[in-house]
């Protein structure tokens, strides 16, 4: 008897977005797709071209793939809800599809950040948006994936979490595909918060090649900044050993190193004495980190908990003080044990 058809509902055209639609249809079960495209005239170029030439130029879209710049058609029949919005319109865009979402619904959150204003993660933050209509069945999807990788079929393995075991194994059975293995993880706090800790650890990094420090720095960096993510994860509910694994030290690793990295390429820019805003402003790509560090360090002072790297990007990104300080003031600290 041949299994019925789920659709996914994919919501953000961006990079990751788009990689997923392209991704998704060599999944080991069938589907039907759909992406909605905030932008109306690129949902339509999507559409007329099949492919995505502002944030995934090079990449076909499958022609199972519906591009659509309509919510209510993007969510009609969908099974699954995959968000993978920039965090700061995460919020409002889940407020949005209310009157179109039910309650056999699966919501996976991919995007790598957290509220600003609410401190909250992605799944709390769409757990509070559906709590008045239903109790929301929710996971997260997160570990080491450049969008242009797992869009050329590079093999790839992330994570999935939910607090519900047989949530989480039966996303893994619906996503996992020949190019794209999922392992299921029931520590969603630590999964999400490895993958928005990483992203300004990532931009430190880059702060650090921008400087033409070499491969110590890099790896003493990375360190300590994994030391930062189990800190806090660990804090605020999270188990060491998620942070050890591939929403931890395996999307570290890779957005600090990886040259395709937006949140690193933002931190090589400030090395070399870019302003903020300038570079911004020349790309119409999200860094998370930026907007991030600011939850961070917000969510770590409430938490009690210690993270300097943390706290000297914060300073660089808002506070004006020059890289090259923030690197002093991290070798200048108080001498400890490890």
């Amino acid at each position: 008897m041949a299994k019925e058809m789920k659709k996914i509902a994919i919501l953000g055209g961006g990079s990751w977005g788009t990689a997923l639609a392209i991704a998704l249809p060599r999944s080991r079960q069938p589907h039907s797709l759909s992406l909605w495209v905030h932008n109306v005239e690129l949902a339509r170029a999507m559409r007329e071209r099949r492919v995505n030439e502002v944030y995934l130029p090079g990449f076909d879209l499958p022609r199972e793939v519906e591009v659509t710049h309509d919510l209510s058609t993007a969510l009609d029949g969908a099974e699954i809800v995959l968000g993978v919005m920039p965090s700061e319109h995460a919020r409002e865009l889940y407020v949005s599809i209310l009157p179109y979402i039910h309650s056999r619904m699966t919501f996976v959150s991919a995007t790598k950040g957290l509220d600003s204003d609410s401190l909250e993660r992605m799944t709390e933050v769409i757990s509070a948006v559906c709590q008045p209509k239903f109790v929301a069945r929710v996971a997260a999807l997160s570990g080491p994936s450049f969008a242009r990788e797992v869009a050329r079929g590079d093999p790839t393995a992330v994570v999935v979490a939910a607090q519900e075991k047989g949530l989480a194994e039966a996303l893994q059975e619906e996503l996992s595909g020949p190019t794209f293995r999922l392992y299921t993880n029931s520590d969603v706090t630590g999964v999400e918060l490895g993958g928005a800790v990483k992203n300004v650890v990532a931009i430190a990094a880059g702060v650090c090649e921008g400087l033409g420090l070499g491969h110590n720095t890099a790896a003493a960096l990375i360190t300590r900044g994994l030391a930062e993510m189990t800190r806090l994860a660990c804090a605020l509910g999270g188990r060491t050993e998620t942070l050890a694994g591939l929403a931890g030290m395996g999307d570290l690793v890779l957005t600090c190193t990886g040259g395709l990295s937006r949140n690193r390429q933002v931190g090589v820019a400030l090395g070399k004495g870019g302003r903020l805003e300038d570079i911004l402003s020349s790309t119409r790509m999200v860094a998370e980190g930026v907007r991030t560090t600011i939850a961070i360090r917000e969510l770590s002072r409430r938490a009690g908990i210690e993270m300097p790297i943390t706290e000297q990007m914060h300073a660089v990104l808002y506070e004006g003080r020059a890289p090259r300080d923030a690197i002093r003031e991290l070798m200048d600290r108080q001498l400890k044990q490890e």
